[in-house]
């Protein structure tokens, strides 16, 4: 598989403590990872027999819950090889070791608003919750960035979170940030060549009659910043969203919308156009708002690493609250 970017000369140095080593299609790489210290914790150490994806691999060999587990996993508190693993489907090989830490957490990061889902020597990925801005705009303090900040600050690494792209303050889900200019600028000005899955989850008005489809049509700003559509060019940027209904109520349907473009309010403004906005949307919707939140959820992100070359897949749960609606009321 050819990728047609250009990545700056960023030098990936081989290191005995905290690496990370990954193969995939015959080849290597090394990236220096960085987790809080939690070397007090009180680990239980497993010993690999067969191969299988990390989640799958702890429900069936660790003793607790199932949200116990994923949340010890999301809580950093799992090491592959003594190193912080915390994706889901990472492959464990036979002669590995596993360390739970017996306690959910490592709480170093700290954050309501912000979770810590990986981090390497270049970039970070984060889940963003409803009500907190990815970058400072005004006077307000509470953003994405500032968090970060305060986390390298915090933990001695001499570096700047990097705003890549964003994601409107009451919309929720994961996000890239970057460490250094080199890193931001190949994920900026090759953005759509490395980022190969991007998709969302809404809770939109009104049954949908179609189980997929896509939408496809002109988007531009006003003079008020409202983004309209159009069938035809009228001087704004081209538009694609692919749709597919999750499942259904008589009154909400629950749709994935996976991204062939990423322009401005575009699943808000298509959404609209379908006849089914989304859920608590204030600009674009119908005044059906029965999370009390702008149901729209950025839940899984794929790319390329820009500086390992490698893919690296993220998915979060469909937030819990969504999924309620659609529950069976006897």
């Amino acid at each position: 598989m050819s990728i047609r970017f250009a990545f700056f000369d960023h030098k990936i140095t081989k290191k005995t403590r905290n690496t990370v080593f990954c193969n995939q299609k015959n080849t290597t790489f090394a990236c220096n990872m960085r987790y809080p210290d939690n070397s007090n914790a009180d680990y239980t150490h497993y010993s690999v027999h067969e191969e299988a994806p990390l989640l799958e691999w702890l429900l069936k060999t660790v003793k607790g819950s199932r949200s116990k587990v994923k949340a010890t996993l999301q809580g950093r508190g799992v090491r592959v090889n003594n190193k912080c693993v915390t994706q889901f489907d990472f492959l464990l090989m036979p002669g590995m070791k596993v360390s739970v830490s017996r306690t959910k957490r490592n709480d170093q990061f700290r954050s309501r608003y912000v979770k810590l889902v990986y981090e390497d020597d270049f970039l970070v990925v984060v889940e963003k919750q409803v009500g907190i801005l990815s970058m400072a705009a005004g006077h307000s303090s509470l953003n994405v960035k500032k968090v970060l900040d305060d986390y390298f600050q915090k933990t001695h690494q001499k570096c700047r979170a990097h705003v890549v792209h964003r994601l409107d303050r009451d919309t929720s889900g994961l996000m890239i940030y970057a460490k250094d200019m080199k890193t931001e600028q190949t994920l900026e000005h090759n953005w759509h060549d490395i980022v190969y899955d991007r998709r969302y989850v809404a809770v939109v008005s009104g049954s949908m009659a179609d189980d997929e489809g896509t939408v496809a049509n002109w988007l531009k700003d006003n003079q008020a910043y409202i983004t309209y559509s159009s069938p035809v060019d009228n001087g704004g940027k081209y538009a694609v969203t692919h749709f597919r209904v999750l499942r259904r109520s008589d009154y909400h349907s629950l749709v994935e919308y996976k991204l062939e473009t990423g322009r401005k309010n575009q699943i808000r403004v298509h959404s609209a156009d379908m006849g089914h906005p989304v859920c608590g949307d204030v600009k674009y919707g119908n005044g059906d708002d029965p999370l009390h939140r702008l149901c729209l959820h950025a839940y899984m992100l794929c790319f390329y690493h820009p500086v390992t070359r490698q893919p690296m897949e993220f998915q979060t749960p469909i937030p819990h609250s969504f999924a309620d609606l659609f529950k069976s009321r006897k």
